[in-house]
């Protein structure tokens, strides 16, 4: 089961481990191609939107536009933040009762 600590960092069983003081990362969450900003995603989002736009898939389409509402939204709580959120930080902005949301202290 994961988890976020206070500090921000994810405690996961299979994704990371602890070594006295400090947690070794084992794997990565994210695959994709990291963003520098939250404003860098939302305008590749909407090019892609407008790529799949011009071949006519409506699937891809809508898959970015939830994608795009998503980030906007996590933009407008977080004004001061700029960093480009992960899929799970989204998630939990939404879900925050969910397990994979729980908080931690340190």
């Amino acid at each position: 089961m994961c988890g976020l600590a206070h500090s921000g960092m994810l405690r996961c069983p299979l994704l990371m481990r602890q070594e006295g003081n400090q947690w070794i990362t084992l794997a990565l969450l994210r695959t994709n191609q990291i963003m520098k900003s939250i404003d860098e995603h939302i305008a590749k989002d909407q090019d892609k939107i407008a790529e799949a736009r011009a071949k006519g898939d409506e699937a891809m389409v809508r898959h970015l536009e939830e994608e795009l509402e998503s980030l906007k939204e996590f933009k407008d709580h977080h004004p001061e933040d700029d960093h480009d959120p992960t899929s799970l930080e989204m998630y939990c902005e939404n879900n925050p009762e969910a397990a994979e949301c729980r908080i931690y202290d340190d």
